[in-house]
């Protein structure tokens, strides 16, 4: 199992990889329940500190069975912030959600507020302080979560806020234009942003099956500060992110096609 981990490149997919994709997700879903319930005293009486050590000790075990099972892990390269900022990540799989959020020590999201009614997962994404859009608002939701980042940097903090400029998960070697929301987000707030570079979706694709074993990186970048105007911010996230993911997905051997 340690040998498949430690592969910089993606292992081969076999028929026993694909057997234990599903123990992995039976061995999560279960895990999720149990340890959901267990700590729900923590995360009610324990506030935003109390939830977030529940959802660490999730995460961190989703991880370890994800070697377990599948012999895939993620490797974290960089220095993780510790202070109130925004991180922008490339986005291509759930690993890469996982590696963030273990990294961080008081990771928040933008999430879609229909998650955030989901029961169990949805509570405890709202106690560690995930912001939830409403993406029908269109410029309105960009001003609505400004203002609850600039409540909550001046009441307990805001932590890592994740952001996913593109918007959604991609393909390796896909690109999208980055959206303005973070740069919008940035200059309401002035906070420091993270990029983050990520190979992930070589390893574990975007839906979720047939997931390849070996070592993943996700890779914290130098923060972009405020001096940039908000387009020639945008401009610069993006080639940064997208310049290192592409050094990153070449280390375990990804060659994009051309055109």
């Amino acid at each position: 199992m340690s040998g498949r981990a430690e592969s910089p490149v993606p292992g081969p997919l076999t028929p026993w990889q694909y057997v234990q994709n599903v123990l992995f997700y039976i061995h999560v879903a279960i895990a999720t329940i149990i340890l959901g319930l267990i700590g729900l005293p923590r995360a009610m009486f324990g506030g935003r500190e109390g939830a977030n050590r529940v959802a660490t000790g999730w995460i961190g075990y989703v991880l370890w069975a994800a070697r377990l099972h599948l012999g895939v892990w993620c490797e974290v390269r960089g220095t993780p912030p510790t202070d109130d900022c925004i991180v922008a990540s490339k986005h291509q799989c759930f690993l890469d959600i996982l590696a963030l959020s273990h990294a961080l020590p008081r990771r928040a999201f933008i999430m879609k507020r229909e998650v955030m009614r989901v029961p169990i997962m949805g509570w405890y994404a709202y106690k560690v302080g995930c912001i939830p859009i409403d993406r029908s608002r269109g410029r309105d939701a960009i001003r609505a979560i400004s203002a609850q980042i600039n409540a909550r940097i001046a009441g307990d903090g805001l932590g890592q806020l994740i952001i996913y400029p593109e918007g959604t998960r991609t393909l390796p070697g896909e690109r999208r234009s980055y959206k303005h929301g973070v740069g919008t987000i940035r200059g309401a707030t002035g906070l420091p942003v993270v990029p983050v570079a990520v190979n992930t979706g070589l390893f574990w694709p975007r839906k979720g099956w047939g997931i390849r074993p070996g070592r993943a990186v996700i890779q914290f970048l130098p923060a972009i500060g405020p001096d940039l105007t908000p387009a020639n911010f945008v401009t610069r996230l993006e080639d940064e992110v997208e310049t290192r993911s592409d050094q990153l997905m070449a280390e375990a051997g990804f060659r994009a096609q051309a055109g």
